[in-house]
């Protein structure tokens, strides 16, 4: 189905009124259409599935209308809270839309952490208490609008209804053109901060195209796999990497994305906090969710430096060129951490980045012997 008539027939038979969420690869022409300068629906970008849940709840208070609440599956984690003791009928019976990207679904090969995440959707929603529905490719409009019209008797009782979507369900039905004035290549950036780290430094890379990049550079340098690969867990990198500071005396990375730090940015608190001295912190920003289409985030109205002296970093540093970047690392390299350099970097990757060729148990077999003393 294309996008815009998917969308349009959730506002017409749903009675949708505003749609937020965060993006999916497997959602990406929906995404693309709803981030459109002429999208003819109201949409909000929100910073984790938890506040897209409380922002469809706030329209609902506020207009008595219903909103859709868009995530990949492994969101749902974020959303469980404010799903059941915000939204559930026993609660406020707040009526919700779900519409999730079913990543790792039964009999679809996908990456390793999408594996149980896709096994359980369906369950872990149905645990919830919603109403589950499985839109996939062969998915007929008429029978989507028989969906929403019985949801609607389910709505007016304050209950929420989730559409599971299929790889290949919803197609594009225009142009995506993703854009930010930033000049520098983020696989560049990584590979200016693996020029200035020390051999004997541990490096924890958030999810995403930014392990993609550092494990092809990795390999590029002729170096061994030795770094943590966050491969799900979007926006939870700097606190593995702060558990890590607190327990080694060597230099500690942690490569970021603007959309992960927003995700959890109550994480900067506690670093500012604990002051760990051997902690530098990379947040690449391109102010997108490049790795599932380049939806923006909300990171063009956030100064992530400013964020982290505020929340009690050491030295934080904005960058926007390598000449920046290379100037801000041997000041931080120069002086005791915890440091943020937010570097401002282009949108796009290498049309041939792989992806790493090792599990995620081996990834992380061969990061605990590196750090062993």
């Amino acid at each position: 189905m294309k996008a815009d008539l998917f969308i349009k027939t959730l506002s017409e038979s749903a009675g949708v009124s505003l749609f937020t969420g965060v993006p999916d690869s497997l959602l990406g022409p929906f995404c693309d259409c709803l981030r459109a300068e002429d999208a003819p629906v109201s949409h909000l970008t929100a910073p984790n599935e938890g506040s897209a849940v409380a922002i469809a709840c706030g329209h609902h208070l506020a207009t008595d209308r219903l909103a859709c609440v868009y995530m990949q599956n492994s969101g749902i984690g974020n959303a469980v809270n404010p799903i059941l003791s915000l939204a559930h009928p026993d609660v406020y019976g707040i009526p919700l839309l779900l519409v999730v990207g079913w990543r790792g679904a039964p009999g679809q090969k996908d990456e390793p952490q999408h594996a149980a995440q896709g096994r359980l959707t369906v369950r872990l929603l149905e645990s919830l208490e919603l109403t589950v529905h499985a839109f996939g490719p062969q998915t007929t409009l008429d029978e989507l609008k028989a969906w929403l019209a019985d949801s609607r008797k389910l709505f007016a009782q304050g209950r929420s209804v989730a559409l599971v979507v299929e790889k290949g369900a919803i197609e594009p039905s225009g142009p995506s053109a993703p854009h930010n004035p930033y000049e520098l290549p983020r696989e560049e950036a990584i590979g200016t901060v693996l020029e200035a780290a020390a051999p004997d430094d541990l490096f924890v890379s958030t999810t995403g195209k930014i392990s993609r990049e550092l494990f092809e550079l990795r390999k590029a340098r002729g170096e061994e796999n030795r770094d943590f690969l966050t491969v799900g867990s979007m926006g939870h990198s700097s606190m593995i990497a702060l558990a890590v500071a607190l327990r080694t005396p060597r230099r500690v990375w942690c490569l970021d994305g603007d959309g992960a730090f927003l995700m959890h940015m109550g994480g900067a608190a506690l670093i500012g906090r604990l002051g760990p001295k051997n902690l530098v912190h990379v947040a690449l920003d391109n102010a997108a969710h490049d790795s599932v289409g380049g939806m923006p985030t909300a990171a063009p109205g956030a100064d992530i430096a400013a964020i982290a002296t505020a929340s009690g970093y050491g030295r934080a540093f904005s960058v926007t060129d390598r000449e920046g970047l290379a100037k801000a690392l041997s000041l931080a390299l120069a002086s005791d951490g915890p440091t943020m350099i937010a570097a401002k970097v282009a949108l796009g990757s290498r049309p041939d980045l792989g992806r790493p060729t090792l599990t995620p148990r081996q990834n992380k077999e061969n990061f605990m012997k590196l750090i062993k003393p």
